[in-house]
């Protein structure tokens, strides 16, 4: 893929802040191309089995967040969610790094929204939609 032009050869592969989240495994995917949430299974139990190209919708404390099925040959099936598609505007590794870990934070926790950035959150009256949350709409 090297040379393509949606490629941001400022990055590299890193998957950034993977932890359990209701009994499986949720983080951010940051490439040269896309930056995804992930959701892998934990475990089979409560692991709701989609065929490929499937969108599952996921609750979490930022909203509503539409999930696509995948199976990968190593790790098996797999729900992402697209949070940059380019990455073209990140300027490097570090910047991506950050923003994937707002993310994980935002969407995750409401109450963490004054950490992910130094300036007050403020009150959030309703849950963010991934434009919205994107666009920074919680400031």
């Amino acid at each position: 893929m090297a040379g393509l032009p949606f490629l941001n050869p400022r990055l590299r592969v890193e998957a950034v802040d993977f932890a359990d989240w209701q009994g499986h495994w949720l983080g951010v995917l940051i490439t040269p191309w896309a930056m995804n949430l992930l959701l892998l299974p934990a475990s089979e139990q409560g692991w709701p089995r989609l065929t490929q190209g499937a969108i599952r919708r996921v609750a979490f404390a930022a909203g509503n967040y539409d999930f696509v099925a995948s199976v990968d040959a190593r790790l098996g099936e797999l729900h992402t969610c697209s949070l940059f598609s380019p990455v073209l505007e990140f300027a490097d590794q570090d910047s991506a790094r950050q923003t994937a870990r707002a993310a994980r934070i935002a969407l995750t926790t409401l109450d963490d929204l004054a950490a992910v950035d130094t300036h007050a959150a403020g009150e959030i009256s309703a849950p963010l939609s991934r434009r919205d949350f994107l666009r920074r709409a919680w400031r």
